[in-house]
């Protein structure tokens, strides 16, 4: 923990889809001053196989029990519980991240587009759910339901407003389920109804268990929203902050009072981790010196952008 940084150790780096959490790259993150890690799970047919499942677990635990790193685990994008085959993958979720370590189990919750319908699948998902965080309770993790928005111009889940979400957490009533507040994608969904990211998700931070913190454009109405080396459709960007148009100062104010953790999501290609990990607390306001001369010395290493 740096000296009188009001973050303390909740900062935290996502291994993105595809990487494997290897000693290597767990003790770059650590080293680079994060306090928490977020691991993708493997996919749904290694969740679903208890064999795998647990071998695939105790393999990342080996590599996290090398540094001091908390963990959450990030399950399939996919999964809709009701449904199941994804009822058995997310109680596997449950069971690697308890095998693992990991203390929370991001879900993409309501991937319901309201309509004929809907009202049934959030039925079947809700009664799902409830059964799953009795198992949460069981192994001491916790489900994080998370808002989610769309990754192009298109219809919108239910869970684009985090008031639904906030209001599933209040119906499951357990300790074990709680609201990853994703601000990228409430700055998404705070541009396609013209409103501000903070009336987004001031009203939700009393459900919040972790963040989710990343960077876009918006709504992209403007032609200043479009960028070079940008796809020029695509919403839900993931670019570390202040590469988009978050007032990270704004949203600062609003996280840095809370006690959750708050990972960055960040896509490749992306900068080293020592380089988001500064750039993010100049961002937010926090800065000492290791931290500014992690931003200001030596030569750029950031990757092109999308």
């Amino acid at each position: 923990m740096r000296i009188g940084d009001p973050l303390g150790d909740r900062l935290g780096l996502n291994v993105p889809y595809e990487w494997w959490p290897g000693e290597e790259l767990l003790a770059e993150i650590e080293e680079a001053g994060f306090g928490w890690v977020q691991l993708p799970a493997p996919p749904s047919s290694v969740l679903s196989d208890t064999r795998n499942c647990i071998r695939h677990a105790r393999a990342v635990a080996a590599a996290l029990r090398e540094t001091s790193l908390r963990a959450v685990l990030h399950a399939p994008g996919d999964l809709s519980a009701g449904e199941r085959v994804s009822d058995r993958a997310l109680a596997g979720a449950l069971s690697y991240a308890a095998e693992c370590g990991a203390e929370q189990v991001v879900y993409h919750a309501q991937m319901v587009i309201e309509g004929r319908g809907a009202e049934d699948r959030l039925l079947a998902e809700t009664r799902s759910l409830a059964v799953l965080c009795r198992t949460a309770e069981r192994v001491g993790v916790r489900l994080a339901l998370e808002n989610l928005a769309p990754v192009y111009p298109g219809p919108e889940t239910v869970s684009a407003n985090p008031l639904a979400v906030r209001a599933l957490v209040r119906r499951l009533d357990s300790e074990a389920v709680g609201l990853c507040l994703d601000v990228g994608h409430a700055n998404v969904i705070a541009g396609l109804r013209r409103t501000s990211l903070h009336r987004m998700i001031a009203p939700v931070l009393d459900v919040a268990t972790m963040f989710h913190v990343h960077d876009n454009l918006g709504a992209r109405w403007r032609a200043v929203d479009q960028r070079p080396g940008i796809d020029p459709l695509r919403l839900d960007l993931h670019l570390a902050p202040g590469e988009g148009s978050i007032d990270w100062a704004q949203a600062g104010a609003l996280l840095a009072p809370h006690d959750a953790p708050m990972l960055l999501e960040i896509h490749p290609p992306r900068a080293r981790p020592a380089e988001l990990a500064a750039g993010t607390r100049a961002e937010l306001g926090v800065l000492d010196d290791e931290a500014l001369d992690a931003v200001a010395g030596g030569p750029a290493t950031i990757d092109p952008l999308l």
